[in-house]
């Protein structure tokens, strides 16, 4: 469809926290007692343990995979975790390996409860997958390298054993559903790193468009994929706030200027990109206030939408007044980016005479709405346009998630970033 339709809640997604894993805040939040959630992090480490007996063998010239030998260690604020190298960090909600040990703990008070409860057992199975492809590290002799790549080297891991239950083959859990995927998705944006923590920071995650980055390379390429991750190869977008003024405003824009900013970017955007791929003119597209919008004679973009494409009499309508402000305070200034993206992509796929509609027109028009935000990631310096602020491309993937519309036949939101990203990372031609 040329329309953006809202998946209702999603809007109220909230990012937040880092630590080990790094764990979500909690600040009020009641205690959580375990009950059912030691259950479903031993089903899956048992199940993580059945992948690698099959694959370690393929990514260590033959050698045979040794399970850990400590152990599986849930804890509580009342009985610490077990000291790892010698010290003990006392309680935090988190869940961790512990290369001297060679054990893996968790927080089964707060952490665990809290995960499975907000996102779903799936995701409590790809953290614990998470933490054992540290121990893969150790065994692969791998773990001199910056703290950002053996992190996200660990959640490619946890991508690949994710493949391997999509494929059929957990006796832990069934073949994950396209809104399961997304809770996952969800769950990991929400375990990012602070928006501004450099990427060579000590204990620094990574971005959640990062880590999804990493994740869904272990889903679509396979732990091979995972295992040659170094710094010289390894695509990170986290940088530092470049001002304190930055810093101060968390990178967002005055909501009006946001608006007609990054309309205006798109616009430049398309006039200079529209001519190398299609050997045409771009032809200048209207921006109207969705209330203000004059009758659209196309039936897909109906008028009581909040954003949508209109080819005839060719406009692009974008409510203002309700959906701009929802997006901009509940996520921030670049998920109105990522609507504007949308777009425009959509115009630029009408006048390529391309779809818009089903799955491969909506990932088309995805990964078109990625190589723009690629030209405000890439742009030379110094210049007067826009560019991204640390946690800008968090937002967009967050944008996604409000937009998935998985649970009516389109793509979900995992299929979307995916698109997205390869937009992002490597340009407007690897979409047309």
């Amino acid at each position: 469809m040329r329309a953006l339709r809202v998946v209702a809640g999603v809007l109220a997604l909230s990012v937040a926290g880092c630590g080990l894993v790094p764990a979500p805040s909690d600040d009020g939040a009641q205690d959580r007692r375990p009950q059912k959630s030691p259950d479903v992090v031993t089903r899956s480490l048992d199940d993580v343990e059945r992948y690698w007996t099959g694959e370690y063998p393929k990514i260590s010239g033959g050698k045979k995979f040794q399970a850990v030998t400590g152990g599986f260690h849930p804890y509580i604020e009342k009985s610490a975790p077990l000291e790892c190298g010698g010290q003990s960090a006392g309680y935090q909600p988190n869940a961790f390996y512990c290369p001297d040990g060679d054990y893996i703990a968790w927080d089964a008070q707060n952490l665990i409860p809290q995960l499975q409860e907000d996102y779903g057992p799936l995701l409590v199975g790809v953290v614990m997958a998470h933490e054992y492809g540290h121990a893969i590290q150790a065994r692969l002799g791998n773990t001199g390298q910056q703290t950002v790549v053996l992190e996200q080297q660990a959640d490619c891991f946890a991508g690949a054993w994710l493949a391997d239950v999509q494929a059929g083959h957990s006796a832990a859990f069934k073949k994950p559903a396209a809104a399961q995927l997304d809770d996952t998705v969800a769950g990991i944006l929400m375990l990012r790193d602070q928006p501004g923590t450099p990427a060579v920071a000590e204990g620094a995650h990574g971005n959640a468009f990062d880590r999804i980055r990493a994740f869904q390379e272990g889903v679509q390429q396979g732990p091979a994929k995972c295992a040659g991750y170094e710094a010289g190869n390894l695509q990170v977008t986290e940088v530092p706030f470049s001002t304190e003024q930055e810093a101060a405003s968390g990178g967002e824009l005055p909501y009006e200027d946001a608006v007609n900013l990054l309309a205006q970017d798109a616009q430049a955007y398309w006039t200079r990109t529209f001519p190398e791929i299609t050997d045409e003119q771009w032809q200048r597209v209207d921006v109207i206030d969705a209330g203000q919008a004059p009758d659209c004679d196309d039936p897909d973009a109906a008028v009581e939408d909040q954003a949508y494409y209109c080819p005839s009499p060719d406009f692009i309508a974008f409510d203002t007044a309700k959906l701009g402000p929802q997006l901009y305070d509940r996520i921030g200034d670049f998920a109105v980016g990522m609507v504007f993206g949308d777009l425009f992509a959509r115009a630029v796929q009408d006048r390529r005479g391309e779809s818009t509609t089903g799955k491969t027109g909506q990932l088309t028009v995805d990964c078109l709405a990625g190589s723009w935000t690629n030209d405000l990631l890439t742009g030379e310096a110094g210049d007067e346009r826009i560019r991204l602020s640390p946690g800008d491309l968090d937002e967009a993937v967050a944008a996604l998630l409000a937009f998935g519309d998985a649970g009516n036949g389109g793509p979900s939101a995992f299929d979307r970033i995916s698109a997205y990203r390869k937009g992002v990372l490597e340009g407007t031609g690897v979409c047309v």
